[in-house]
């Protein structure tokens, strides 16, 4: 049985992920529907001349998780002209960095670099800080419970998030609809209880252990017996509060992974992570991330 686990990823799918995007950003940043990029930014044009040449850098201003670093390196080959523009990365995406360390560094068009400024690093800022936060959570638990994420994903940016909350070293929970059953509450009243809604989903997957898991959300005792009676191969628990917890992972008794969701946070996870469940999902990963501190400056310029 498969259950949510860290899953792949690579520069190629975060690049693949992100090319609507950085178009997107860049049209409404830079207001135009297109390259060439630069005419759009009107201070640059007004305050830099043509052909100046600097070296910039962008530096941490908070000790953190980096991921978003490759997307860095995309603004910028975008954003440019016919001067030459490089961008060396001196860190990688899942380096730990500290308050004041250099990240990357850029030299060549001035116009460039600073057009593309706003843009590279609001993907790295948000991405970063998912990062970090998945990495702050799973350290207090050690490993056990996995820390996961949720659909609670910014529109258009759950692969880019998703890949965020494991570069930080936490967990995937399910991408999307399509490769998980999960049966909630909403689900359980229109198939008419719990037996029914599991019964149902066995049926449409095509089999008794084929196809993708079966969750289901259970909100106190009485709805966990029928889950596992039912034969689920996940049972979620929902707002269960630390001390619940213990009757529950005793009624289970090890035949199904557990995972509790609902409010838990970096002051709360240890006391979940000592009641023996497999799975912690925080919606707070993605949706309130606290973007990662840091700045681009600019050290030298030469006509």
């Amino acid at each position: 049985m498969k259950v949510p686990g860290k899953g792949t990823g690579t520069v190629t799918d975060m690049l693949a992920a992100a090319a609507p995007l950085i178009r997107l950003a860049l049209e409404e940043d830079l207001g135009r529907t297109g390259p060439p990029w630069l005419p759009g930014d009107i201070t640059g044009a007004a305050c830099v001349p043509a052909g100046v040449l600097g070296r910039a850098w962008i530096e941490a201003r908070q000790a953190g998780v980096l991921c978003g670093l490759p997307l860095v390196a995309e603004v910028f080959a975008q954003v440019r002209d016919d001067s030459p523009l490089s961008c060396q990365a001196r860190k990688a995406d899942g380096d730990h960095v500290t308050a004041g360390e250099r990240i990357v560094e850029l030299e060549g068009s001035l116009h460039a670099i600073l057009a593309g400024e706003r843009t590279a690093l609001n993907f790295l800022q948000r991405l970063s800080g998912i990062a970090t936060a998945a990495a702050e959570l799973s350290s207090l638990t050690g490993g056990r419970p996995r820390v996961l994420d949720t659909r609670k994903t910014t529109p258009g940016w759950r692969v880019l998030e998703k890949l965020a909350v494991r570069t930080g070293g936490g967990h995937n929970h399910r991408m999307g609809l399509h490769d998980m059953y999960l049966i909630k509450e909403n689900h359980i009243r229109a198939a008419g209880g719990i037996p029914a809604a599991v019964a149902a989903a066995r049926r449409h997957r095509g089999g008794e252990h084929a196809g993708p898991p079966i969750e289901v959300e259970v909100e106190n005792l009485a709805e966990l017996e029928q889950a596992l009676a039912a034969g689920a191969d996940l049972i979620m628990l929902d707002n269960f509060t630390p001390d619940r917890l213990a009757a529950a992972v005793a009624l289970t008794a090890g035949r199904v992974p557990l995972e509790v969701s609902g409010g838990i946070h970096a002051g709360t996870i240890q006391d979940y992570s000592r009641a023996g469940i497999d799975l912690v999902s925080v919606g707070a990963l993605t949706h309130s991330c606290r973007v990662f501190d840091c700045s681009l400056l600019v050290e030298t310029c030469t006509p």
